[in-house]
């Protein structure tokens, strides 16, 4: 709507305006200045740069890969990044009410807030698996390090290579399975009790007790908003580098470490020329940042309004690169090792996503002196690693919903908190189930995959296309006292939404149906998989249709009414509303904000027309008072 009910109350009304106005300046901010920049460093170093980056580098030419990684860093990222910090904070509202913006937009918010919904149900199982790994690790001897276990089979062979006077004597890895990895798929998961993703048989209680747990820390981390969520990730945020540093010195002081080092960074320049390694560079980028989450957006809307988020945003994304380049060392380093100890070529250990957390590594980590202790502290990192991203999924959800109903949910956003990590847990039971690791590659394939990208381009080109580019840059410059520059604006109306659009191509073109290892996904579950993808999308025209009908005349005027700001549009606070925003937030008594709303935007709507004669009665009654 083009006017809040608040700006159509007259004087003796002021009362419940001013409670408004208190619920506004009531919803909180960072309580130290480090908050927010941990919290975004937590929140964009996940356990993708752990299990994701270091094999698409490997696989993408090597150092080679480096180039198009940091060019689409230059294209792709920080300008999204940045875009999305400054909306939250110019507005200090989240991923739904910021849609002030344009409202006819709006569907582009729910679409993230489904998108980021699906993410956290499968991510915090995840950090359940994590929970059991680090439980696992308490004993004098890694539980993954014989056969001869119950869930062990006949194919279970110890990798260790034979010495001979020449070194290793090769394994034939092909024929046998590890140790580690029957007992990933046969004890943590127990997968031979399930039949396909149709039939995922019975809820494994030692994963539903570790889910639970997961989502009680979550809670209680959450609790009091960012006021505790901002604490926490000054130890969630920090640690991991700690033990990265520690297992990257172990790592590189093992004999075969430079092995497994040469083979992750020598460059093949030839690889350059396949539009794939440039794609999967921009996915990495784009996935890595966690751009259309909302989760930056949330955090930047509890700033202060004068925050330098310019200086935030190379941090976060630079120190989120170089991150994910020194995981790289630490992990191939290990896998380096672990080649030489079997006498195999690194390729054949090397793994990415799951198999390389739960699989790979924990078998290098029984080759290790004190492997307990390292795999603990492997464990542990992941922990703390994934933990600081979801607590940014959950808080990106309940500020979503109780600033689109604050008088209602703000005062009691604890229990509201607390029900939806109740409601998330219920639907993530389906995923400790013995085929539960079917359903979780099913989200993650297609929970965030196009309706992401479909969502973010929206955003892009409603901020810069419909609100304006010009506009947006000097609600910039009001906030923090300079206008971007041309590399931005650039980025922003050009090169970010085509790069994306040709990753949305891309992904389309080359779509390949879901499969864990060797298991082919039924034709009904593919679809499944699509519609999910399709609903988020679906969110966008669903939300303009909603927006149309809420105005008046005819199709053209209406679109036009509902692509303008709302006359509250602009920051939360009276005192940093300046220029054109000055007096329009609720509860001003002014009636020339109305008359600049309308010279600036153009067209009258039937609420502003009520405005009008709302202002024109209170000025008369204030005449014939005096």
């Amino acid at each position: 709507q083009p006017i809040t009910p608040d700006l159509l109350m007259t004087p003796s009304d002021q009362g419940n305006v001013d409670l408004d106005v208190d619920f506004a300046a009531d919803r909180g901010n960072w309580t130290g200045k480090l908050d927010f920049l941990l919290s975004c460093i937590g929140y964009c170093v996940g356990l993708g740069n752990v299990w994701r980056f270091p094999y698409r580098a490997y696989t993408n030419g090597g150092g080679a890969f480096l180039v198009p990684y940091f060019l689409m860093l230059a294209i792709c990222g920080i300008p999204l990044f940045f875009l999305e910090l400054s909306l939250g904070q110019f507005s200090s509202l989240g991923p739904l009410a910021v849609w002030k913006i344009s409202p006819l937009f709006k569907g582009a918010g729910a679409a993230m807030l489904l998108i980021v919904g699906l993410v956290a149900i499968y991510y915090n199982m995840i950090i359940a698996y994590v929970l059991f790994y680090l439980f696992a690790s308490l004993t004098s001897n890694l539980p993954w390090e014989h056969c001869g276990n119950w869930w062990n089979t006949d194919l279970c062979l110890e990798h260790r290579g034979s010495k001979d006077g020449n070194g290793a004597l090769p394994l034939n890895l092909t024929s046998t399975v590890s140790p580690s990895e029957e007992y990933w798929s046969r004890y943590v998961l127990h997968i031979q009790g399930s039949r396909g993703i149709g039939s995922p048989g019975q809820i494994r209680w030692n994963l539903c007790l570790c889910l639970l747990l997961a989502w009680v820390i979550v809670f209680l981390c959450i609790l009091k908003g960012v006021k505790s969520s901002g604490k926490v990730v000054y130890f969630t945020a920090t640690f991991p580098y700690l033990i990265l540093l520690m297992l990257l010195v172990r790592g590189v002081t093992l004999p075969g470490a430079w092995k497994g080092i040469q083979f992750y960074l020598t460059p093949q320049f030839h690889h350059l020329l396949s539009s794939k390694v440039w794609i999967e560079a921009a996915l990495q980028i784009f996935y890595s940042l966690g751009v259309g989450f909302g989760g930056l957006l949330t955090f930047a809307s509890y700033n202060t309004f004068h925050q330098n988020i310019y200086r935030d945003t190379f941090i976060v994304t630079l120190g989120n690169a170089i991150t994910s380049i020194l995981a790289g060392f630490a992990i191939f380093s290990v896998l380096g090792y672990m080649s030489q100890e079997l006498g195999v070529p690194v390729d054949q250990v090397a793994k990415a996503g799951p198999g390389l957390a739960f699989v790979v590594y924990p078998q290098a980590m029984t080759m290790l002196p004190l492997s307990p202790f390292w795999s603990f502290l492997f464990f542990f990192m992941l922990l703390t690693l994934g933990l600081d991203s979801q607590f940014a999924f959950l808080e990106t959800i309940v500020t979503a919903v109780t600033d689109e109903f604050p008088y209602y949910l703000r005062p009691k956003k604890a229990v509201f908190s607390g029900l939806i990590c109740v409601a998330m847990y219920l639907m993530g039971l389906v995923l400790t189930t013995d085929g539960g690791m079917y359903w979780l590659v099913l989200l993650d394939d297609y929970s965030a995959s196009f309706g992401l990208m479909v969502a973010v381009i929206t955003t892009c080109l409603a901020v810069t296309r419909v609100y304006g580019i010009q506009r947006f840059c000097r609600d910039i410059h009001m906030m923090l006292g300079f206008k971007p520059g041309l590399y931005f604006r650039a980025c922003w109306l050009f090169l970010s939404p085509a790069t994306l659009l040709a990753l949305l191509v891309y992904s389309i073109v080359k779509y390949q149906p879901s499969e864990y290892g060797s298991y082919r996904f039924p034709a009904w579950a593919e679809l499944l998989g699509i519609l999910m993808g399709l609903l988020s999308c679906l969110m966008i025209p669903a939300g303009m249709l909603v927006a149309v009908l809420r105005e008046e005349g005819s199709l053209w005027e209406r679109l036009q009414q509902a692509s303008r700001p709302a006359l509250d549009w602009g920051p939360s606070l009276e005192e940093n509303r300046t220029g054109m925003y000055v007096a329009t937030l609720a509860g001003s008594q002014s009636p020339k904000p109305l008359m600049v709303h309308m010279r600036k935007y153009g067209g009258i709507t039937s609420f502003e027309n009520t405005a009008i004669e709302v202002d024109r009665e209170i000025a008369e009654e204030e005449e014939s008072m005096m």
